[in-house]
């Protein structure tokens, strides 16, 4: 049995901040954008992934997810503490040049970090959390 990931989901509130960050400074390509009641799923990925893809979604939807959930979800997102992804690069420098080149929230420049990995971070409009590593 062969089991992939096809997709993740991310939580967007600005779908055109969003779309900028994910396609302008990620470089990812748009494979799909999707809009209802005022809402928007944007889907994004690398090129060279095709069958990889990232779902920005709005927040906290869905019958079941109470008022209460939905203050809780905007509280986590706004602090960045709500959803994260990681990502890696073979040249980490290059990439953070780029990065900073383009106006991204920066949370920590290039570093080695305890557990062996050399990584950075920034935040997309969203507040969540990307962690890029460097591959070795």
């Amino acid at each position: 049995m062969g089991i992939s990931i096809h997709a993740c989901f991310l939580p967007h509130e600005d779908p055109e901040a969003t779309l900028a960050f994910y396609r302008d400074t990620l470089g990812f390509e748009v494979r799909g954008d999707v809009g209802h009641d005022g809402l928007r799923w944007i889907t994004v990925g690398p090129a060279h992934q095709p069958g990889t893809s990232l779902v920005l979604e709005p927040p906290a939807l869905g019958p079941g997810v109470t008022e209460a959930e939905r203050r809780t979800v905007a509280e986590m997102m706004a602090k960045g503490t709500f959803a994260g992804l990681l990502l890696a690069t073979a040249d980490l420098d290059a990439t953070f040049a780029w990065l900073r080149a383009r106006g991204a929230e920066i949370v920590q420049e290039p570093a080695e970090q305890p557990h062996g990995v050399r990584d950075c971070a920034v935040r997309d409009p969203a507040g969540n959390l990307i962690r890029i590593r460097e591959l070795r």
